[in-house]
């Protein structure tokens, strides 16, 4: 027989089970709190953004409906939190982003290490010059590997519009990557998907 599923959790919550919504933190609070850091780049507000979402969650349960999966649900509510904290900052921050990771270097290479490690570094800082709502859907297409369908679903609007916002971030990144890297000779543009060139 298969565990119980978000949604059994989910439902149990809504009843009242406080052990239910305790399983459900503990099934996605890993991947909330790293989104989070991504988007806020300190340990410290992503932990408490995280505990905020959490109780937010646990206080919506009644409007929580089952056709959007838990876990997408917990990152919209995630994901306004860091947006709202990024406005009253008005500072954008970023921390390291795993699905923008060059490959491994043959034999440790440390001449290739070392420009790969630059690249990453151009890259990290042409992420903080995005716009927020630019870095969040990112973040949500290439490191949660949402569907343009779920990233539709927890944003509210249609398919097209995301697909469009996605095509039109990974252009922005791309720019900021160039103006930034134009005196760095020698660096090839962020291995990004193909379509976003």
């Amino acid at each position: 027989m298969a565990p119980p599923d978000d949604d059994h959790y989910a439902r149990l919550s809504r009843e009242g089970d406080a052990r239910a919504f305790g399983e459900l933190v503990r099934r996605h609070q890993r991947r909330i709190y790293s989104y989070l850091l991504r988007m806020v780049g300190n340990r410290d507000e992503a932990a408490e953004l995280a505990q905020d979402a959490f109780l937010r969650a646990y206080r919506a349960l009644p409007n929580y409906r089952p056709e959007t999966p838990f876990g997408a649900w917990m990152l919209r509510l995630a994901s306004n939190a860091a947006v709202d904290l990024l406005r009253r900052r008005r500072v954008v921050e970023f921390v390291a982003l795993d699905f923008c990771s060059e490959p491994e270097a043959a034999d440790g290479d440390p001449e290739i290490q070392c420009a790969l490690a630059q690249r990453q570094r151009l890259l990290q800082r042409a992420m903080r010059a995005l716009r927020p709502a630019q870095r969040e859907i990112l973040l949500l297409r290439e490191y949660e590997d949402l569907s343009y369908g779920e990233i539709a679903a927890l944003l509210n609007v249609p398919e097209g519009t995301v697909k469009s916002r996605v095509a039109r971030a990974r252009m922005a990144l791309l720019e900021c990557y160039d103006r930034i890297g134009e005196n760095t000779p020698g660096l090839n543009p962020p291995n990004l998907p193909a379509q976003a060139r």
